[in-house]
């Protein structure tokens, strides 16, 4: 068991280190705006662009995907004892169109569809005797998030946000008969944080969105391993699976 705690810890470490170093480069890449977007400059770029209705465009980015769960303390008739984790959050690839309605000054609705793809690395560790095996996840997401952007005053070209909305998502990924197995649909509770960057052309919106699942995603009843007890004794070790993601996204508009 001190084996476990002593992965999970080092999992948690991995997790801090990822994220420190994805806020580090949106810094980098902030830096590096033009002048034209930098308080000193008396000029503004796109002055009347959040006057518009209806906002559209496009994003490019970047998901860490990772899995939360929770255990039942279930002991197979040899006594092993199972546990599962995935030891540092796994990237992924996301590409998304952008609706954006004007509400309010402050107010912005926000419909970005979206694909994702990535994959996940979950081990799995018989608290007993060390014993370890693993099962690769790829997953190929349908994600529909609508969110509500609450925005600050704009600062010559730069203007900063909020956001907190929900989001559907669908793996339509190929399933493959192994320990586990998740259920095709998920909701999430998603908030997030930005900045509209006003550029003589368009508008580059760096944004972070974290997102905490919000179903069990494990599928529990695995009829094509009836007759696979060694297989089937990962999935009757858990009660609950639930997912988790960072994404960060940089929209054009």
């Amino acid at each position: 068991m001190g084996q476990n705690q002593g992965n999970i810890s080092g999992m948690h470490r991995a997790r801090r280190r990822v994220i420190v170093t994805m806020l580090a480069v949106m810094a980098l890449l902030v830096s590096a705006i033009p002048a034209s977007a930098r308080p000193g400059d008396k000029i503004l770029n796109r002055p009347y662009a959040d006057q518009k209705l209806l906002h559209l465009g496009f994003s490019i980015g970047m998901s860490l995907q990772n899995l939360k769960f929770t255990h039942n303390g279930y002991e197979t008739p040899e006594g092993q004892q199972w546990f599962a984790e995935v030891p540092a959050w796994a990237p992924g690839i996301n590409v998304n169109v952008l609706a954006d309605l004007r509400l309010h000054r402050y107010f912005n609705l926000r419909f970005s569809p979206g694909m994702s793809f990535g994959s996940k690395n979950v081990h799995f560790i018989d608290a007993r005797s060390g014993t370890k095996t693993t099962q690769d996840i790829k997953s190929v997401y349908v994600m529909l998030p609508l969110d509500l952007k609450i925005s600050g005053d704009r600062y010559f070209n730069s203007r900063p946000y909020v956001t907190v909305g929900g989001m559907g998502v669908f793996d339509v990924s190929k399933r493959q008969s192994s320990y586990l197995q998740f259920n095709t649909a998920d909701a999430y509770l998603t908030v997030g944080l930005g900045c509209d960057f006003y550029l003589p052309f368009f508008k580059l919106i760096p944004e972070v969105k974290f997102c905490f699942g919000l179903t069990d995603i494990l599928r529990h009843k695995r009829p094509d391993l009836e007759d696979d007890p060694e297989t089937y004794k990962i999935t009757q070790s858990l009660s609950k699976v639930r997912s988790n993601m960072v994404i960060i996204n940089f929209y054009f508009e």
